[in-house]
């Protein structure tokens, strides 16, 4: 992970933007103002929102302090897994599954179980709401967007883009390379939180049929 220290910009009258050098060191460093926060460290902080390489805080009481702060905490890396990860089924018949197994010089047999073997971390939301950005992948399984994105993407759809995997709530267009497709529910309004995938939360993806967890 980057040691660079992180960067804070000001955002208004109460809120920091926080630049990071990677993708890792942005999650570490959401998982480090998380730890704070609940032991009281940030009081006023109402929101944390990370995001590839930024983290932003709204609601800081002295912007400019907590923003001389930063530079000097020591962040470690991401702290040890506990307790179980989500169990998203998966259906592996995607349009692109050849493809993308052809990129990574396997068989589409063998593209599936190192897809399922991986252990997956959301490391931020975006997109549509209910929209997790996974790490979890091997740098050498990154993929590239599609060079003509689809003007509609079926709801469920699990896809690669990038160091990414994503599942997609709704229907919409997209560009990411679709592997599979699931029925697992990723926003349901009535449901608390209304967001299956939320920053920091582990997914595994399984073969439909092979496991359970994460349907309706």
């Amino acid at each position: 992970m980057s040691s660079a220290a992180p960067r804070a910009l000001r955002v208004g009258e109460r809120a920091l933007l926080v630049e990071l050098a990677c993708g890792e060191a942005t999650e570490a460093f959401h998982a480090e103002l998380l730890r704070r926060r609940a032991a009281g460290a940030l009081p006023g902080v109402r929101e944390i929102v990370p995001a590839a390489r930024t983290v932003l805080l709204d609601g800081v009481a002295d912007p400019e302090r907590l923003a001389a702060e930063l530079s000097g905490w020591e962040v470690g890396p991401l702290p040890a897994r506990v307790g179980g990860a989500i169990g998203i089924p998966v259906r592996y018949d995607g349009p692109d599954l050849a493809e993308v197994a052809a990129l990574w010089g396997v068989s589409v047999e063998a593209a599936v179980r190192i897809h399922t073997a991986a252990e997956f971390r959301v490391a931020f939301c975006g997109f549509a709401p209910g929209f997790g950005y996974l790490t979890g992948l091997d740098e050498r399984y990154g993929v590239p967007r599609r060079a003509t994105p689809r003007t509609a993407v079926p709801a469920g759809s699990v896809a690669l883009a990038g160091p990414y995997t994503g599942v997609y709530p709704r229907s919409s267009p997209g560009g990411w390379q679709l592997i599979g497709a699931t029925d697992a529910v990723l926003w349901d309004t009535g449901r608390e939180p209304a967001a299956l995938l939320t920053p920091g939360t582990r997914v595994r993806f399984t073969v439909e049929g092979a496991a359970a967890g994460g349907g309706r």
